[in-house]
C-alpha cells in the first residue's frame, strides 16, 4: 500500500448506479497546477464557465487514473454496466464535489455553487446536474457532464433551458 503525499489533494467520488461505489482520489501538486492553469484567464463569466466545463473534465481524466470510471460513457445506456459507470446522480453529486475543491481554492471568482438540481421533463426523464449561479448577473446554469464520455469538457446550460429539457447534440 502506498502513502499519499502530504501535498496531496484528496476529493470523494462516487460511481455505479446512484453511487454504489465511493472513492477517495488523491490530486497531486502537478494535476491542481493543471487545474489552475484553465482559470488562469477566466476573467469573464463566460470564460469561467469555459474553464469550468474543462476543469470537469480534467478531474475525471485524473480520477480515471485511480478507479474504474475511465470507462464512463455518456448516457446511461452506453456503459453496459461496466463497473465505473456514472449515472447523472453520481455525475452531480461527484461534479459538486470538484466545484466545491475549486470554490475552496478560490477559483471560482464569478460563479457561486449552488446544491445539485433535479429535472423532470418527463415523468419517466428525471435527470440532475451540478448547479451554479453568475454572481455578477445572477443567472443560473445546469453544470452536465453526464452527456459525454469521461473526460469530456461538461455540458454548461442556462438553467432554465435544461430545465425545460434542452440537452446538447450528442
Amino acid at each position: 500500500m502506498s502513502t499519499v503525499p502530504a501535498w496531496a489533494v484528496t476529493a470523494n467520488v462516487c460511481y455505479n448506479c446512484s453511487c454504489a461505489r465511493h472513492a477517495n482520489v488523491n490530486f497531486s501538486v502537478r494535476q491542481m497546477h493543471a487545474l489552475r492553469q484553465l482559470f488562469k484567464c477566466a476573467t469573464t463569466p463566460p470564460a469561467e464557465r469555459s474553464a469550468i466545463a474543462n476543469a470537469i473534465g480534467q478531474f475525471e481524466r485524473f480520477a480515471g487514473e485511480q478507479t474504474p470510471t475511465w470507462r464512463d460513457k455518456g448516457g446511461n445506456a452506453n456503459d453496459d454496466g461496466a463497473d465505473g459507470r456514472l449515472d447523472c446522480i453520481g455525475d452531480s453529486t461527484t461534479n459538486t464535489t470538484y466545484l466545491r475543491l475549486l470554490q475552496r481554492l478560490g477559483l471560482l471568482r464569478f460563479h457561486a455553487l449552488l446544491a445539485p438540481v433535479e429535472r423532470a421533463p418527463l415523468i419517466v426523464n428525471v435527470h440532475w446536474a451540478t448547479h451554479i449561479m453568475d454572481r455578477t448577473e445572477r443567472q443560473e446554469y445546469a453544470v452536465n457532464s453526464w452527456f459525454y464520455d469521461n473526460s469530456q469538457p461538461a455540458v454548461i446550460s442556462p438553467l432554465q433551458d435544461w430545465l425545460s429539457g434542452a440537452s446538447p447534440d450528442v
